[in-house]
């Protein structure tokens, strides 16, 4: 006789590149940014996002572009962060960490 047991596993979204991060709010001029991404980075680290729906819980201003892209406002728009989420596995790519007018200039679906 086998018995099965369901265990209720927390899976936790992996963020890859936090170093991309760091990076950007250790630039001159772009410290103002470190709290905000600190913050985007503990929420989405503790999430357990099973699709969209579970992003825009926590994130409601969060856009989808295309191509599992997803665009994040940060420090009420001055800066913006795309990253490619996969949420059958579990992990969020940064892809992009800028200005808003870096981020005008780069094709957010495809970087």
């Amino acid at each position: 006789m086998f018995v099965y047991f369901c265990i209720n596993i927390k899976r936790l979204m992996r963020i890859v590149s936090q170093r991309r991060l760091k990076d950007f709010y250790e630039s001159s001029g772009r410290e103002d940014s470190r709290s905000a991404l600190e913050r985007w980075y503990e929420i989405t680290e503790n999430a357990e996002w099973k699709d969209f729906n579970d992003l825009k819980m926590d994130f409601p201003s969060t856009d989808y572009v295309g191509n599992q892209h997803y665009v994040f406002n940060i420090r009420g728009n001055r800066y913006r962060l795309v990253v490619v989420v996969k949420f059958t596995i579990g992990y969020v790519f940064i892809r992009f960490v800028g200005t808003h007018a870096e981020y005008d200039k780069i094709d957010c679906v495809t970087i």
